[in-house]
C-alpha cells in the first residue's frame, strides 16, 4: 500500500509531498516548526483562559527582575531567558506562554540540527513530528522553568559537542564549552550531560585522536571561564542553589530504588506513542536493527553513548546517593533516542507513512485546541487548581487597591504564599518585588528591597497553615500590621467559577502621609479579627 501510494499519491496527499519536497530547499522544516509553536501557544491561550501562568514561570519572570549570576533556588538562565523576553514583548499571559512555547520550537530546530548531520529529506521530518508525539515539547514546556529550560539547550550542546568531536577545530570546541556552560546554569541536573559527554568520548573508538588533538581542552579550558561568575556567585553568597539541591538527596535505598524505576517508567511513557509509531512505520524491518547498529556512523555511535549516560548516570547517582529523581527532570534528553533510532535506519522510509504521520500530529492538535482545551478551561473554572491560579489576577487587583486605599502609594513589595507573591508581582499595576517568605528558614530576616521605610504586604489563601503560621510570625516583628479578608471567584467567560478567601497583611510605610493616619489604630483589632471587605466579582 505504502509503495503503491508513493506512485500514484491522492489528490490531498499532493500538497504535504510539495511541502516534504522543500525539506531540502529549507523552508519545510521551519513551517512545520512554526505552525508546531503557534498552534499549542493557541491551546495555551484557550486551556488556561480562567487561569493565571503557572507559579513557575512568574517566577522566572520575578527572578530576572534584577540581574544576578545566580537565584537563592535555582541557576540564573531561566530568569535570564525571561528577562530578556520581557524586555521586548508586553507582560501579558499570552507573551510568556509565547516563550515558553519559543523555546520549545527553538528545541526542535537544534534537534533538526543533529539529525541533519546523518539523514536528508523525510527522515529529518520523521525526527520532528515523532517528538512532537511526546508531551515534552507542549505540557512540559508550558512550564517554564529550570527544567523547561533544558529543552533547547541540550541539543544545542549536544550539537556543538558533536562537532567538535568529529571536526577538532578550535571554533567548534569554543562553542561546545560556552554551550555546556549554558547548560549548567540552565539547572545543575545538566552535569549529567556533560559527563555523559566524557564518557561518550572516552568510549567511541576515536577518542585518541580526538583526546590527543586540543579539543577538549578548549572546551574544558572556556566552559569553566564561562561559568566562572556563576562560580564566584556561588562562593560568595554560601551556595544557596547547592542548598536548595541537596535538599532532593535524603532518600534511602528502598526509596532509591524506587525512584530509579519510577525515573524509567514515566520516560518509557512519554515516549510510548512515539515508539509504538516507529514500530509500525518499520514493520518487518525491524529485523535489521542488530545489522543498523553494527553499522552505525561514528557520530551516530557516539550520541548513543551520550544517551546512554544521561539515563544511566542519574539513576546510579540516585542508588548511591538517595537523591530524588522524577523523571520530567531529564524529558530535554529525549530527542537522542529519536535521532538515533531514525537515523540509524539504514533502510528509506516511504512518504506514504511521513504523510500520515503529519496527519495524524496535525490532528492531535487541532483537537487539543478545538475541544481538549476548552473542555479543560471549563473544568479548572468550576475546580481550580491547587495553586490557587484561577483567583491570581482578581487577587493582585484587590491587594494593591487596598494598599493604595491605606497608604497612598504604590505597593513595593510583596510576600506570603509563593505563588500569590510571584503573581502579585506580575499582575498588580505596581509591579511590586517578590520577598521571599519564611526568609528566617534562610537565615536572613525579610529581604533586602523589604525595610519598614518602604512597607510590603503578604497574601495566603485560608486554609494555608503553612503561610499563616508565618502571618503571625511576621506580625510580631513589626510595630504596625493591618490584616484583612476578602473574597475571590474565579470567572471564565462570564461564567461564575470556583471561590477562595484570601488573608493579606499590610505593613504601611513609615510617614506614608494621610492616607496612613489611623492605620495603628487598625493594628489590635485586625489582630483579633479580619476585616471583611465586600466579595469580589
Amino acid at each position: 500500500m505504502a509503495e503503491r501510494s508513493d506512485r500514484a499519491p491522492a489528490r490531498w496527499r499532493r500538497p504535504f509531498l510539495h511541502w516534504l519536497d522543500g525539506v531540502e530547499l529549507g523552508w519545510a522544516v521551519p513551517l512545520l516548526i512554526a505552525c508546531f509553536v503557534a498552534i499549542w501557544t493557541l491551546y495555551l491561550a484557550i486551556a488556561y483562559a480562567g487561569g493565571g501562568l503557572h507559579p513557575d514561570t512568574l517566577e522566572a519572570w520575578t527572578l530576572g527582575r534584577h540581574f544576578a549570576w545566580g537565584y537563592h533556588k535555582h541557576p540564573p538562565l531561566m530568569g535570564w531567558i525571561a528577562a530578556g523576553w520581557t524586555s521586548v514583548f508586553p507582560l501579558s499571559d499570552w507573551s510568556l506562554q509565547s516563550m515558553a512555547m519559543a523555546n520549545a520550537g527553538l528545541a526542535l530546530v537544534f534537534v533538526d540540527r543533529i539529525a541533519r548531520q546523518f539523514v536528508t529529506g523525510d527522515k529529518r521530518i520523521l525526527v520532528l513530528l515523532l517528538l512532537m508525539l511526546t508531551p515534552a515539547y507542549q505540557f512540559h514546556a508550558q512550564r517554564f522553568n529550570a527544567n523547561a529550560v533544558l529543552l533547547a539547550v541540550w541539543p544545542l550542546a549536544t550539537w556543538c559537542f558533536l562537532r567538535a568531536f568529529e571536526t577538532r577545530a578550535a571554533s567548534w570546541a569554543v562553542a561546545a564549552g560556552c554551550t555546556t556552560a549554558l547548560a549548567m546554569v540552565g539547572k545543575y541536573y545538566s552535569i549529567f550531560l556533560v559527563a555523559s559527554f566524557a564518557f561518550a568520548a572516552l568510549a567511541h573508538p576515536a577518542r585518541r585522536a580526538y583526546f590527543t588533538s586540543a579539543s577538549p581542552w578548549i572546551s574544558v579550558v572556556v566552559g569553566l571561564a564561562a561559568l566562572s561568575p556563576h562560580i564566584y556567585w556561588l562562593a560568595t553568597t554560601g551556595a544557596p542553589t547547592f542548598s536548595y539541591a541537596l535538599a532532593h538527596a535524603n532518600g534511602n535505598v528502598l526509596s532509591s530504588l524506587g525512584e530509579a524505576r519510577n525515573f524509567l517508567l514515566g520516560l518509557a511513557a512519554a515516549m510510548i506513542v512515539s515508539a509504538l509509531t516507529w514500530v509500525f512505520i518499520a514493520g518487518t524491518r525491524l529485523k535489521q536493527f542488530p545489522a543498523d547498529f553494527a553499522a552505525m556512523r561514528p557520530g551516530l555511535r557516539l550520541l548513543f553513548y551520550v544517551a546512554i549516560g544521561t539515563i544511566a548516570l542519574p539513576v546510579l547517582t540516585s542508588l548511591v546517593m538517595g537523591t530524588d529523581l522524577p523523571s520530567l527532570w531529564a524529558l530535554q534528553g529525549l530527542f537522542l533516542f529519536a535521532v538515533l533510532v531514525v537515523c540509524g535506519a539504514r533502510y528509506p522510509i516511504e512518504r506514504f507513512y511521513t504523510v500520515n504521520l503529519t496527519v495524524i500530529v496535525a490532528g492531535v492538535a487541532l483537537a487539543a485546541v478545538l475541544v481538549a482545551a476548552p473542555i479543560h478551561a471549563v473544568y479548572r473554572n468550576d475546580h481550580g487548581y491547587e495553586e490557587g491560579r484561577n483567583f491570581y489576577a482578581q487577587v493582585a487587583s484587590e491587594l494593591t487597591r487596598e494598599w493604595r486605599e491605606l497608604t497612598g502609594t504604590p505597593l513595593s513589595a510583596v510576600s506570603g504564599d509563593d505563588s500569590l507573591a510571584f503573581a502579585t508581582a506580575f499582575y498588580s499595576p505596581d509591579h511590586p518585588y517578590y520577598a521571599r517568605p519564611f526568609e528566617s528558614e534562610y537565615g536572613s530576616g525579610l529581604q533586602r528591597k523589604t525595610t519598614p521605610d518602604r512597607g510590603w504586604a503578604a497574601a495566603c489563601f485560608r486554609g494555608q497553615d503553612h503561610c499563616g503560621r508565618w502571618m503571625e510570625w511576621a506580625s510580631s516583628k513589626v510595630e504596625h500590621v493591618v490584616r484583612r479578608e476578602f473574597r475571590v471567584q474565579a470567572n471564565l467567560w462570564g461564567l461564575p467559577g470556583l471561590a477562595r478567601q484570601v488573608i493579606v497583611l499590610m505593613v504601611p510605610p513609615r510617614g506614608s502621609g494621610p492616607a496612613h493616619e489611623g492605620a495603628a489604630d487598625d493594628f489590635s483589632a485586625s489582630r483579633r479579627r479580619p476585616i471583611r471587605l465586600r466579595d469580589q466579582q
